[in-house]
């Protein structure tokens, strides 16, 4: 069993037997429909995309409602649409991690081309010009993570041939308005806040640049900017897709499945011909679009306004799941666990990220109307976080903690404070604030040292707490009151909000030798 059976028409029975979605479309039909008259190119040809905004397409496409697909693009590394595309007739296997241990498997055929987005190869880049003055074309969207949504000088100073992908894209939004200032939405699908206004930012900062050069007339930069004629959408996406698993690879193999194997590119990504993923998945999207689009909520985008992707957000970050992963990774490190899904069998830690979330955060939370918080909640811990496929470890949520305690839990109890709601009723998310000043010893419940996550503050932080000991006895933490008094970390001064006290008596609590931790989390969880 192969993917190339697929467009050879080589299809047994076994890819039905052994439980193998095949694309319920006419996949030639569409090939040749999306070739004449693209709809959607999409830049990042990783494997969230496959997993994800590809796969939501496929959906559509199978309901028989739509008859277009999505032509991929990768300004990065080219690797992937040489060994991981072209080879599988740009099909993909996309498989379904669920939290019970089984696995679907569905054959992902929306992709219709696949293009490197570079001037170097000529013919992929003429392909993308004609693509881009295509009247037809609605919307071109990106997972090409934050950082590809940097600007660089030099790069500015290279005219109409930059090298960074949003150069490359506003060179090919020139290309659209001269052929007629076509209206396009241009649309992030990555994981960051307001997302939307960096690809902004970006291209505004390119078109503004060859303004001033003198390389392209005004008109292109008013084009840019006209909201009739080019958007710029917010949208919160939230889907983990690790690197191929061996686990998965096994399954497939034993299916007879022999596209199985994983591909490493010389710039280090992980890829496959299939993709894991997990079940849940969300995508919700600002629906403000100047040509009409593809219509994904056939496949479960949900789309809404502005203001409400920016509440889908605040959920999420500030009380709903990251909060919940930071209190794992912190506890989860100090108790010697490496994998967030064997954390969720620990009956404490369980407990703790259940009643963070429902009992103290939920009051709090920005409520989006489209998505139900407690529903949500509810996939997390029920679902996500247990699942036996995702290879995630608190170590690796645990980097930068300094830099999202702020958000993650400041964000709450000065919204306690703003609704002059009852602060004492808040108990655990105390308890994480104060786990953090004894994950810095970098000491675990049975005070062998551990290896620290990388952080920003690491050593500043790691010398106000030096003093203390892990140790039974009475001794000195007036040190703390540097810590937790610090807003750049915590987003508020907690003894100046009341809470500065309750801290550090459960840190002192923390602190009295072995298996304080586990002591301590457990009087506070099953208190509460």
């Amino acid at each position: 069993m192969k993917l190339t059976d697929i467009k050879n028409g080589n299809l047994s029975a076994e890819w039905a037997e052994k439980g193998y979605e095949l694309p319920k479309f006419d996949v030639e039909a569409v090939k040749a429909k999306t070739h004449a008259e693209p709809t959607w190119v999409h830049f990042g040809a990783g494997n969230i995309f496959r997993a994800f905004p590809a796969a939501i397409l496929n959906d559509a496409l199978n309901s028989g409602k739509y008859d277009r697909g999505v032509i991929v693009a990768e300004s990065f590394d080219y690797e992937i649409i040489d060994k991981a595309y072209q080879p599988y007739d740009n099909l993909s296997l996309l498989v379904c991690l669920k939290s019970t241990g089984d696995i679907e498997k569905k054959v992902i055929a929306s992709v219709t081309e696949s293009l490197k987005a570079d001037y170097s190869f000529g013919a992929d880049w003429a392909r993308l010009v004609e693509i881009f003055q295509a009247p037809s074309l609605q919307m071109i969207s990106f997972t090409i993570t934050e950082k590809g949504y940097g600007v660089a000088p030099a790069d500015l100073e290279r005219g109409l041939t930059p090298v960074l992908a949003m150069g490359k894209v506003t060179a090919l939004l020139y290309e659209r308005f001269k052929a007629g200032a076509l209206p396009l939405t241009v649309q992030s699908m990555d994981n960051c806040s307001h997302n939307g206004d960096k690809v902004k930012a970006a291209v505004f900062a390119y078109a503004s640049k060859w303004v001033e050069q003198g390389l392209v007339p005004a008109e292109f930069l008013a084009y840019v900017k006209d909201e009739t004629k080019i958007t710029f959408p917010w949208s919160m996406i939230d889907k983990i897709t690790p690197r191929p698993d061996a686990k998965v690879q096994k399954m497939l193999a034993d299916d007879g499945f022999e596209d199985n194997y994983t591909i490493v590119t010389e710039k280090h990504t992980f890829t496959a011909p299939f993709v894991n993923a997990e079940e849940t998945q969300y995508l919700c999207i600002e629906d403000h679009y100047t040509n009409g689009r593809p219509p994904l909520e056939l496949g479960g985008v949900l789309y809404c306004d502005r203001e409400t992707v920016d509440k889908i957000e605040k959920m999420k970050v500030c009380t709903c799941l990251n909060p919940l992963h930071t209190a794992m990774s912190i506890y989860g490190c100090m108790l010697g666990y490496t994998l967030i899904s064997t954390e969720m069998a620990d009956e404490d830690l369980r407990s703790f990220i259940q009643k963070i979330g429902y009992i103290e955060a939920m009051p709090v939370v920005v409520d989006p109307g489209v998505l139900n918080p407690y529903e949500f909640i509810g996939a997390v811990i029920n679902r996500r976080l247990p699942n036996p496929f995702m290879p995630d470890a608190p170590q690796r949520i645990a980097t930068d903690t300094s830099q999202k305690l702020a958000i993650r839990f400041g964000e709450t109890i000065k919204a306690y404070e703003e609704r002059g709601l009852d602060k004492s009723n808040l108990v655990l998310i105390p308890l994480v604030l104060a786990g953090y000043a004894r994950y810095l010893t970098g000491l675990d419940d049975n005070c062998q040292p551990f290896e620290i996550s990388t952080d920003p503050l690491l050593a500043e932080l790691q010398a106000i707490v030096a003093p203390l000991k892990v140790e039974a006895g009475e001794q000195d933490f007036s040190c703390l009151k540097a810590l937790y008094s610090r807003t750049d970390v915590f987003g508020v001064d907690l003894y100046a909000v009341g809470l500065g006290e309750k801290i550090e008596s459960m840190a002192k609590e923390l602190f009295a030798g072995p298996g304080a931790v586990r002591a301590t989390l457990h009087k506070y969880v099953k208190a509460r």
